[in-house]
């Protein structure tokens, strides 16, 4: 009346043991954060809006309402080019982000720097545009210097 739970090893009633499951291979490459990624679409987004002021100032002078002494530095033709050249430059940089590349978080970050920059010079012609994609930038900064934080937690 002996009875196992198990039958002993190598009767007719013994089974294998199944293989153990497979598990996914260790990825060594940067982990993606969600700050890299809302990094990388603001960026895109405030690209894009550099993108229309420059098309803006480029096809329509006469849309842009300027003081007396005009635009800081550059007449409103300059600007138009400066901010359509930078604002293709930051759309790439932000679909670079995506990939968490440490040089496009540098680039995105210096990139991001100088085109608040460029608009804070721009505020004059129109304020509006201007302090959205000054904070666009902001944020996008944000994003990308704090994203090693949440990528360690």
């Amino acid at each position: 009346m002996t009875q196992h739970a198990y039958p002993p090893p190598g009767t007719a009633e013994a089974r294998e043991m199944p293989p153990p499951p497979r598990t996914a291979p260790v990825s060594t490459e940067y982990p993606r954060s969600g700050k890299l990624m809302f990094g990388g679409v603001m960026m895109i987004v405030a690209g894009l809006f550099n993108v229309i002021i420059g098309l803006v100032a480029l096809f329509n002078s006469a849309y842009y309402v300027t003081g007396p002494s005009g635009v800081l530095v550059l007449n409103l033709t300059g600007w138009g080019w400066l901010h359509l050249i930078l604002g293709a430059l930051v759309v790439i940089t932000g679909g670079a982000l995506f990939t968490g590349a440490t040089w496009a978080r540098v680039i995105t970050v210096l990139l991001a720097g100088f085109n608040a920059l460029a608009s804070l010079a721009f505020v004059s012609a129109y304020p509006l545009w201007s302090i959205i994609v000054i904070a666009l930038d902001v944020l996008v900064i944000w994003a990308v210097i704090t994203a090693d934080a949440e990528a360690e937690a």
